[in-house]
């Protein structure tokens, strides 16, 4: 089945605020479904079991996601950016009773998913519509300190936008987390890695302990792909590195310590006045 099933014009759709058509096709390579904006695929759900992680990245957030506190515990989580609330969707279901917040720029875009892929009823997820980094000043006081996990996966299109790539960003973002929460973060870069390299740097300029999770060719900056940031303000245990490792999908890196001096390597933090959004892929990316 080809990719010409995310033109479908019977799909449900939904037009955003910046004209682009939002559309929600039958996975053409697995069980569940995909959520289009314009020709790129930005989520993927499978509502029949919603620990189905199709997208690799999205696998890899999950498997940092797993290794937070005792399996099973509820957690207090803050997702920027909704698209069809993969990551919230698992979390509700292999950690009952987690509170959730997400914050999704788009009305059109969450009324199309809410529509077309409903939350699990007992799924305790509040959506709040707005721009993410505005939407931090407007979630509740009682959270400034006591989130176990942010995970910033926001895309304009196929792009994050540049005010979310900041270390003022990061700053306002990790003042949610807990002394031992975690952030996690999506990147998107291509060969050479130069904006991967330096959200790095501007990530550890406010959490001190940081990994990153690729696939291997990803990390070593030979093909445009997705890397993982996880950072804390307290050491991420060692113990988790194996079972990440483990989870794949593979084949799978975990870059740590040295790694990531190298990684980083003398860039400076990026600042609102200098920042810039993630490289655009070919659009030949999306033609699987």
């Amino acid at each position: 089945m080809g990719r010409t099933r995310a033109r479908d014009q019977d799909a449900p759709q939904a037009r955003l605020s910046d004209g682009t058509l939002a559309r929600i096709v039958p996975s053409p390579y697995t069980s569940g479904f995909e959520l289009m904006v314009g020709d790129t695929p930005q989520s993927h759900v499978d509502l029949d079991d919603p620990t189905h992680l199709h997208f690799e990245y999205v696998a890899r957030m999950g498997a940092v996601i797993d290794q937070l506190h005792l399996p099973g515990q509820p957690l207090t989580a803050v997702h920027l950016g909704g698209g069809a609330l993969t990551i919230p969707r698992y979390i509700a279901h292999t950690r009952p009773g987690s509170r959730q917040q997400v914050i999704e720029l788009e009305p059109a875009l969450w009324d199309l998913v809410r529509e077309h892929l409903p939350l699990p009823k007992n799924a305790a997820i509040r959506v709040r519509i707005g721009d993410a980094r505005a939407g931090l000043d407007r979630l509740p006081p009682a959270l400034t300190g006591a989130v176990d996990l942010v995970v910033s996966d926001v895309y304009a299109g196929a792009q994050t936008p540049a005010h979310l790539t900041s270390v003022e960003f990061y700053r306002a973002a990790s003042h949610l987390l807990a002394p031992t929460g975690v952030l996690l973060v999506n990147v998107a870069d291509g060969a050479g890695l130069a904006f991967a390299r330096q959200q790095v740097a501007t990530v550890r300029a406010v959490l001190e302990h940081v990994i990153v999770l690729a696939e291997v060719q990803t990390l070593k900056g030979r093909r445009f792909g997705n890397l993982v940031i996880a950072a804390s303000a307290t050491e991420l245990p060692t113990q988790w590195l194996p079972r990440l490792m483990a989870a794949g999908p593979h084949p799978a890196k975990v870059a740590q310590g040295r790694e990531i001096d190298e990684f980083a390597g003398a860039l400076a933090p990026v600042t609102d006045a200098a920042a810039r959004p993630s490289p655009a892929p070919k659009s030949s990316l999306f033609e699987r």
